[in-house]
């Protein structure tokens, strides 16, 4: 997770930026987080939407291959979903995803174009972070479902237990956060 960290700063360098806000979504989380721990100079302030917690230490480690022909499957029940009419995340309620051009989007770049992201993420979540994450002092907004069937509620509750800055957000929806949430997400990120 600590790895985001050199890429975030050499674009911010690259933009001129001294000082940003950070968010992460699902497994992107820990991303965001890594940033505000170890560019607290630099960051403003971090959102955490539908994030992970670490892994429990008693989980394995996946091999890629076998992680990759895991997520291969679960990638073909999803997508044989969405062209039966079904919205984009599985299990919760919401418009067929491909009627939503962002959802389509969101779909294509995850399991058509690479999965590479997803089985990166997947390997990450299970390792050490690299960092500690009760050393984050910058505000850190938890953003969580309450009908979240993909990230459960246990991960939302142990980022606000152990991030001494963190702010619960509660929303009513699922994994992904609808537009007025999103918006009100960025518009904490911007003050």
């Amino acid at each position: 997770m600590a790895d985001a960290v050199e890429d975030t700063q050499a674009l911010a360098d690259a933009r001129g930026w001294s000082q940003l806000a950070v968010c992460g979504g699902s497994g992107g989380g820990p991303h965001a987080l890594a940033c505000a721990a170890l560019l607290a100079d630099g960051v403003t302030r971090c959102a955490v939407v539908s994030g992970i917690k670490p892994a429990d230490s008693g989980q394995p480690i996946r091999e890629e291959a076998e992680l990759r022909a895991r997520l291969s499957d679960v990638a073909a029940e999803i997508l044989a979903r969405i062209d039966a009419g079904g919205p984009e995340m599985p299990g919760e309620p919401g418009p067929p995803a491909r009627s939503d051009p962002d959802a389509m989007a969101r779909i294509r770049a995850t399991f058509i174009d690479s999965m590479d992201g997803w089985v990166d993420d997947s390997i990450a979540v299970n390792r050490p972070w690299g960092f500690d994450p009760p050393s984050i002092s910058v505000a850190v907004g938890i953003w969580h479902g309450t009908t979240d069937r993909n990230v459960s509620s246990d991960h939302a509750e142990w980022l606000l237990a152990t991030i001494p800055a963190a702010q619960d957000h509660g929303y009513l929806g699922g994994h992904v956060p609808s537009p007025a949430v999103s918006e009100q997400i960025y518009h904490w990120l911007a003050s």
